[in-house]
């Protein structure tokens, strides 16, 4: 399955991206991808995406991962709601709740 993804690229300590149509089976540091579909610098804060680019391919049955949706929804590329694309925390538990399970 096809997806669109952000793939780091930057030395160490400067991050930024590159939105990447690529395979899902692909890892995300193996650096193999089919196309180019925009950039992100979070420090500087500039995003630029080719959103025709990213409709063309989604209309052929690639996917966003939340990030990329999330970034779509913000520029007003696509219509939905934002996905939380933090992982969920479990909450934390006291070491005496955790023995009076067991």
């Amino acid at each position: 399955m096809l997806k669109i993804r952000l793939q780091r690229i930057g030395r160490k300590n400067d991050p930024s991206f590159r939105a990447v149509l690529t395979d899902s089976k692909n890892s995300t540091k193996s650096g193999k991808f089919l196309e180019v579909v925009g950039t992100y610098n979070p420090k500087a804060g500039v995003t630029v995406f080719k959103s025709d680019r990213i409709k063309y391919w989604m209309s052929k049955g690639a996917k966003l991962s939340d990030t990329m949706h999330n970034f779509m929804v913000h520029e007003k590329a696509i219509e939905g709601k934002k996905i939380n694309a933090l992982p969920k925390k479990k909450p934390t538990q006291k070491k005496k709740e955790l023995k009076a399970k067991k």
